[in-house]
């Protein structure tokens, strides 16, 4: 199913690192830092219906269905999607795919080996290439297209618009071995995740000039070297057509040709039953049309039981019946409508089902995580300890089962930012932060100076009126005989004054309560007051009050709710620090009446509130922050930005978002959740850093030293005093954290570098910028009768392998009649 997540391949550029020892996070016991003996856990297996190539017929045509057509078919670019990562794998090498573990495994269609065999005084690695290993053209794959293909990526040449260069400016120089067939990989500073390199493989032909590798891959790619070759793309059609690979020397392609489509999310249900795709990625609701398909194939032609319609009860039905046939023309007319539209949705979703038995629901875990994402670079949550009591508020485990439980799949949260339950390298650092624990989550707030009163006080040093005005004079005018009496004051004086302030102390509190009672008594004679006046400018207003019409008189006075009485409230101008979140409700409550998303308009959310919002006579003043058990601090309410996708394929977000808030409530933080189109969800709000909480989401990786780093760099300060935060969306990071990325890219025993790792995801853990939740369901819709595709997990497609079952090639479900 097509996410709202960042694509791999953001632009990245390693910067000199100075490697400190000072400033780093302090961690009392840092869980995942472990020996590495233990196994392990396993990942859930990849389903994919496998079977064995004589038992998967040759020939027909598999149609596969993607958000959208690729914007590139040059996978360092930087708007490469990934519709590019599904087309270039089945036509580009791969030196190193992942296997189900989630390991780099080599490939033996290109490589017959490939290690290091140098280690000092520099490292090197030599390549033996397949001898049978050619480009569609013919030409050898060899040595010249990794020189090529370095010089474009190393990062010396801004004439080449790259994305990434990890790893290839390390190289130092390219050479042939012994043959044409050796390629001879010299680096000037040792490189750990050296596999990574070259996958994919480009010709020297795209690679070899900044005009071919910048424009000339991006919309067809002439040279190949896998099972498929490039047919042709259809923008009028939204295809991109694969035909298999001639002079392919590895095992033949079942299929003639595989298609992909470009299907939108929401659409996909119907593109299913209309034939028109083979396999797709869908969502649970879609998968739950599946199965429902399936489980309703022995009926017997009784009527479904789901659907439209099928929420009626006997007794609607009837009544349905009477109108439709009764005396009232107008009403019976009206109801004969309602009744054959609703016959019509009935006929068309019986014909879906029908169609969608033909169809299996393959489901893994995608090999990405989805994450709570805490932007700490200003407002509240650039207070560490703030951060921290999020995270200790989340119940990862309800988050979780939220989403995977209801799928059959495992639905444990996710415990490291590096790895993925399955890999190698996964452990469980979450115990650098803690366990979840409402009550060390408010110790934390109170820390960091939010109380439950916070809301309501006034900011330090604040004084109001001319009588403060006038004993800021006083202070003035005394201020040389304090200094004086402060310079006499004796060890005896200090002990006085000890006692002193505890007796100021309950003097404060004694002063407070009475102050509280007079606030009552004088907002009741104000109330009494609006009550006697007759025909004021307030009265003629038809009992309506502005919300965030801050500059009218009365902007500072305080809303009372009505009385329990049941009287109604009296008119008045809403507090300035309530405005806004009364403008809030009422847009909520408008958009709710016209059944809208509820989504908050960027202007109804500044201070103050939108002038001009109006609530009816008898709607109560938003209740202080303090009396809904909001924590505050300096007169300021404890509320995050909270930003979620809007669009069809996001509602597990906006679900787990919903908990997420509810859950933060109960610690005294507010949320103010704003929902934004999918397409400016990160370009507007996650990249530009317009959050305080945000979920997206992040693939795997077998190379988290080189993959790892820049999600989690600390920022640098540009020239212009903004953050380079490279894909670091929460802006927070540590010298440490990045000094143990460094480290471990350097290093060649793949065990030290684990360690090295594990020890930057518990520091990771500990800074609470993250929050790793869950790995993400992989749900995919494929017609039941095709092998070796569906959800397959870590591990990446075997294109060749992929075709209908024995001789039921011949009508595959393109060319089923409707």
């Amino acid at each position: 199913m097509s996410h709202v997540g960042v694509p791999r391949g953001t632009v990245r550029k390693r910067r000199t690192l100075a490697l400190l020892t000072t400033g780093v996070l302090t961690i009392p016991v840092l869980a995942g830092c472990s020996s590495g003996d233990e196994e392990a856990p396993r990942g859930v297996a990849q389903d994919i219906a496998p079977t064995a190539r004589q038992a998967v017929a040759d020939g027909s045509t598999v149609n596969w269905a993607i958000d959208a057509l690729p914007a590139t078919f040059n996978a360092f670019q930087a708007d490469a999607d990934s519709a590019t990562t599904r087309v270039t794998e089945a036509l580009l090498p791969t030196l190193f795919p992942m296997d189900k573990a989630g390991q780099p495994r080599l490939n033996p269609d290109y490589l017959e080996s490939a290690k290091v065999i140098e280690r000092e005084p520099k490292q090197v690695v030599l390549y033996k290439l397949n001898q049978q290993a050619v480009w569609s053209d013919g030409r050898e794959i060899g040595a010249p297209d990794f020189v090529a293909q370095w010089r474009a990526l190393r990062g010396k040449d801004s004439a080449f618009w790259t994305a990434r260069n990890s790893g290839y400016e390390r190289i130092e120089k390219i050479e042939r071995g012994a043959d044409d067939l050796q390629v001879r990989v010299t680096f000037s500073k040792p490189y750990g995740d050296w596999r990574s390199l070259f996958s994919p493989l480009y010709p020297k032909e795209v690679t070899g000039s900044p005009e071919t590798f910048n424009d000339g891959a991006r919309t067809t790619l002439k040279n190949t070297a896998g099972p498929f070759v490039l047919r042709g793309v259809s923008k009028a059609d939204g295809t991109v057509t694969l035909a298999r690979n001639p002079r392919w020397w590895g095992d033949k392609a079942k299929l003639d040709t595989l298609v992909f489509r470009a299907v939108a999310p929401k659409d996909r249900t119907k593109a299913l039953t209309d034939g028109t795709v083979d396999v797709a990625d869908i969502d649970p609701s879609a998968a739950d049309r599946i199965t429902l398909a399936r489980r309703d194939r022995g009926g017997n032609g009784q009527p479904l039981t789901h659907g439209p319609g099928a929420d009626v009860s006997p007794a609607a039905a009837l009544r349905s019946y009477a109108v439709a046939h009764g005396s009232d023309e107008k009403a019976a007319e009206a109801e004969q409508a309602a009744r054959a539209k609703t016959r019509k949705a009935v006929l068309a979703y019986a014909a879906e089902q029908k169609a969608l038995r033909d169809f299996a629901v393959r489901k893994s875990l995608e090999p990405a995580y989805t994450q709570l994402a805490l932007n700490g670079e200003s407002g509240p949550l650039a207070d560490d300890r703030v951060r921290r009591a999020v995270a200790r508020a989340l119940d990862r485990e309800e988050l979780a089962r939220t989403v995977l439980g209801p799928l059959g799949l495992p639905a444990k949260p996710l415990g490291s930012h590096l790895a993925l339950t399955g890999q190698p390298g996964y452990a469980d650092g979450s115990g650098a932060l803690g366990e979840q624990n409402e009550k060390e989550a408010r110790a934390l707030l109170a820390d960091a100076g939010w109380t439950r009163g916070g809301a309501l006080q006034q900011p330090k040093d604040t004084k109001a009126g001319s009588e403060a005005e006038k004993k800021g004079d006083k202070e003035g005018e005394d201020g040389a005989d304090a200094d004086t009496d402060e310079e006499k004051k004796t060890t005896g004086g200090a002990e006085k004054e000890e006692k002193g302030e505890k007796k100021d102390a309950d003097k404060a509190d004694k002063d407070a309560d009475k102050a509280d009672k007079d606030a009552e008594k004088e907002a009741g004679k104000a109330d009494k007051a609006s009550r006697d006046e007759e025909d004021t400018a307030a009265s003629r207003d038809e009992g309506l009050y502005i919300v965030g019409d801050d500059d009218k008189p009365g902007a500072n006075t305080i809303a009372h709710a009505p009385a329990a009485t049941g009287t109604s409230a009296v008119p008045v101008l809403a507090p300035a620090r309530y405005a806004a979140v009364q403008s809030a409700a009422l847009r909520r409550q408008a958009a709710a009446a016209l059944g809208e998303d509820g989504a908050v308009a960027a202007q109804d959310k500044q201070p103050g509130g939108a002038a001009g919002a109006y609530a009816p006579v008898g709607t109560p003043a938003p209740a202080p922050a303090a009396a809904k058990g909001q924590l505050g601090k300096d007169g300021k309410a404890l509320t995050l930005r909270f930003v979620l996708p809007s669009g069809p394929g996001s509602q597990s977000l906006r679900t787990v978002g919903d908990k997420i808030a509810a859950m933060l409530e109960k610690i005294g933080i507010g949320t103010e959740i704003t929902k934004v189109p999918d397409e400016s969800y990160f370009k507007d709000h996650i990249a530009s850093g317009v959050y305080d909480l945000a979920l997206y989401s992040w693939p795997a990786s077998a190379y988290p030293a080189t993959d790892g780093r820049p999600i989690y760099a600390k920022p640098e300060p540009a020239t212009d005093g903004s953050l380079l935060v490279e894909q670091n969306y929460t802006r927070v990071g540590t010298d440490h954290i990045d000094q143990l990325f460094d480290r471990a890219a350097s290093e060649l025993d793949e065990k030290a570098a684990r360690d090295l790792m594990k020890q930057a995801d518990a520091r990771i853990w500990a800074a609470a910028g993250s929050i790793p939740l869950y790995q993400r369901p992989q749900l995919v819709a494929v017609d039941k009768k095709l092998a070796n595709v569906g959800a397959f997990g870590f591990a990446a497609p075997r294109y060749q392998d992929i075709g209908f079952k024995n001789r039921q090639a011949a009508g595959s479900s393109a060319d089923r009649k409707k």
